[in-house]
């Protein structure tokens, strides 16, 4: 499945060198600094090759030329070219977690889930977004890793929830509420690209847990 050239484009666009000037004492070496970047320009040549011609279409040679490396050194990275397109999610998870940290005690469990997925998904292109629901959608293979996706957000929620209980029924409550969020973010998600994802993803976040209140009350 092809998708708009835009959607590949931006992320080429959002492919920045790390910054050649001074560096931490936590940073990386230089060594370590060189294989993250050959990782994130496989990432990226694959997501915006994925997204301009297909996956089916897109071939393992296709990704390692992008990047300027070799087909055996594709292999030193990942497995396969599924494996690549769980990298480009891999930061989700603890992002989602370090939003929910964020939020102020005061909210519930459930509005600061609800706050820290709207806060999430602002920082991410929603044509790039849609395109990659839909290329998921069509691939059986990449279903099968976005369930595992899910997965590890809902047990990301839940750990970023858990720092805000006190009593062991909150601690029962985070894991309830995490359940709860990430099946409105796969259903919502579905239904969003269903309606050709017209809202601003953060808006239809807003929609799907005003749902989820209406039912729950």
């Amino acid at each position: 499945m092809k998708v708009s050239k835009p959607a590949a484009k931006s992320v080429r666009k959002r492919a920045k060198p790390l910054p050649a000037g001074a560096k931490s004492p936590d940073a990386p070496g230089l060594r370590q600094r060189k294989l993250q970047e050959t990782r994130e320009r496989l990432t990226r040549g694959a997501m915006a090759l994925f997204l301009e011609r297909g996956f089916e279409a897109t071939t393992i040679d296709d990704i390692a030329a992008s990047a300027d490396v070799s087909r055996r050194s594709f292999f030193h990275y990942f497995a396969s070219k599924e494996d690549v397109v769980a990298a480009w999610q891999e930061g989700a998870a603890s992002a989602l977690v370090a939003e929910i940290v964020a939020r102020p005690a005061g909210e519930s469990m459930l509005t600061a889930a609800e706050n820290a997925i709207a806060a999430a998904l602002k920082r991410i292109d929603p044509a790039e977004a849609a395109a990659m629901s839909r290329l998921k959608r069509d691939n059986p293979a990449l279903q099968a890793r976005d369930q595992l996706k899910y997965e590890k957000l809902e047990r990301a929620l839940a750990e970023g929830l858990a720092q805000r209980a006190r009593t062991k029924a909150d601690r029962l409550k985070a894991r309830l509420v995490a359940m709860i969020a990430t099946g409105a973010m796969r259903v919502g998600g579905e239904s969003w690209i269903g309606e050709g994802a017209r809202e601003k993803p953060d808006v239809f976040v807003k929609r799907t847990f005003d749902a989820i209140r209406a039912i729950l009350t």
